[in-house]
């Protein structure tokens, strides 16, 4: 190509992006009103955000909920701490996952009464009362099984409504759930 091809094809480049340029531009002076589409489309979008974040919300509320139950089974019965506190560390980390990353959720620990009251982080929610715990730690782990699969359950019933990434995190908390309640009660006859 000779040079004055290249400033003609230099110019012709120069000239189009002038007109693009100007063809952006608006007459009008004040902001411009979004289209009848466009506010259907961000009213759509928010009410997927609110439909997400309440779903959100119930899981996160299902799992803390278990985590409760743990807490308040290590309370009542100490010596079940072996058995329980690896699946009270897992509900704990399930809570975070699923969207409640902002409060710490208390340690075994603290939930057994080991731990200094100086070392004890703050619970995971101000419960208005504990879950009642049978007197019996056999009838104590039956409990906790039976709230592990409610809380599995309900995990499980929100697939459907929730978005790829999240149904994924959900069926893993559920299932983990459904293990929790068969090591509570069968996995301990095996």
């Amino acid at each position: 190509m000779t040079t004055t091809g290249r400033r003609a094809l230099l110019a012709a480049g120069a000239s189009a992006a002038a007109a693009a340029l100007t063809g952006c531009t608006s007459e009008e002076t004040g902001p411009r009103r979004p289209s009848a589409a466009e506010e259907a489309a961000a009213r759509e979008a928010e009410r997927v955000a609110r439909a997400e974040a309440a779903l959100r919300r119930r899981a996160v509320t299902a799992s803390r909920t278990l985590l409760e139950r743990y807490d308040a089974a290590l309370a009542a019965h100490p010596a079940l701490h072996a058995r329980v506190a690896p699946l009270r560390a897992s509900t704990a980390a399930h809570v975070k996952a699923l969207g409640e990353g902002d409060r710490p959720a208390p340690s075994p620990e603290a939930a057994s009464g080991t731990a200094t009251p100086a070392a004890a982080p703050a619970p995971s929610a101000p419960a208005a009362t504990a879950p009642a715990v049978p007197a019996d730690p056999a009838a104590a782990l039956r409990a906790l099984a039976a709230a592990a699969r409610t809380a599995s359950e309900a995990h499980t019933a929100e697939l459907l409504a929730a978005p790829p990434e999240y149904a994924r995190l959900l069926a893993s908390v559920a299932a983990a759930g459904a293990a929790h309640a068969y090591l509570l009660t069968e996995g301990a006859r095996a």
